[in-house]
């Protein structure tokens, strides 16, 4: 579900607004002004637009590593193989390799 903005953005989005009114801009392009202004800081400080989707297969987003991101791309990445092979409980999995770990859990 996406949340709404944050309180800090909305009082940035009035004051920006304010501040080019009293200018003399007009009040749609100063809601234009301030919506690009906020828009920028938030892209700046890595805050996301929406809500993540849901992870893929379990695995974090700090781990997928661009999974889905290219279609046909190489498939699963060594700590996506790893944590699979957690799940399955295989043996001597943090010695293997990645195309062992794939072989180990069937991919």
């Amino acid at each position: 579900m996406p949340r709404g903005p944050s309180p800090k953005r909305v009082r940035q989005y009035e004051h920006v607004k304010e501040s080019a009114q009293e200018r003399g801009v007009g009040e749609d392009r100063a809601e234009e002004i301030a919506a690009r202004t906020v828009g920028e800081e938030h892209a700046r400080a890595g805050e996301p637009r929406t809500a993540s989707r849901t992870p893929l297969e379990g695995v974090p987003s700090s781990r997928r590593g661009g999974q889905g991101a290219h279609p046909g791309g190489t498939g699963p990445t060594r700590d996506q193989l790893y944590e699979e092979a957690k799940r399955k409980d295989v043996k001597g999995r943090s010695a293997m390799t990645k195309a062992e770990l794939a072989r180990a859990v069937g991919h």
